[in-house]
């Protein structure tokens, strides 16, 4: 199973994800942010408190949540360099 052991978020909905056999990979949140419980999200100071959850995944206080499979496995890499 995968596991996110680091998460920072960047400028422009960004994250760095790090993932426990040392992949790193940028991933862009603004097509998961807007609606419903993700609207919260939309406040840049509120995306800045994402943390790591004990399932292995990211997670806000709200609730809203990623498991490390998707953010792996479906979620497409941005570079973070471009950005």
């Amino acid at each position: 199973m995968n596991k996110v052991v680091s998460v920072r978020p960047l400028e422009n909905y960004l994250l760095e994800i790090e993932f426990a056999d040392g992949l790193r990979k940028g991933i862009d949140m603004q097509p998961f942010i807007g609606k419903g419980i993700s609207a919260a999200l939309e406040d840049e100071s509120y995306f800045r408190q994402v943390s790591l959850e004990d399932g292995g995944g990211i997670a806000w206080p709200n609730g809203y949540d990623f498991c490390p499979n998707f953010l792996r496995d479906d979620v497409p890499a941005v570079n973070l360099q471009a950005a």
